[in-house]
């Protein structure tokens, strides 16, 4: 996986969870910390760049806060 280079960064988003389950909209800007497009963002799950998601149901996809932290480098503490 790579990691993402910004100025928008996980400090900058203070309210982004350490830990948990996530949903897209929580992670793509303006409301989270990723700056990329929904079409950007699923071309890069299905090339590897970004994490795989897991289903919750037939439409409820969510990520892990840690895996989407980890794209920036940062880790979560305890």
């Amino acid at each position: 996986m790579h990691t993402i280079k910004s100025e928008c960064t996980m400090s900058s988003n203070p309210n982004f969870p350490r830990t948990g389950l996530v949903r897209l909209s929580a992670i793509l800007a303006p409301v989270g910390p990723i700056p990329v497009s929904k079409s950007t963002w699923w071309e890069g799950v299905r090339s590897g760049r970004f994490p795989k998601p897991s289903k919750l149901g037939p439409r409820t996809t969510v990520w892990r806060a840690e895996d989407i932290r980890a794209l920036y480098g940062e880790r979560s503490h305890d």
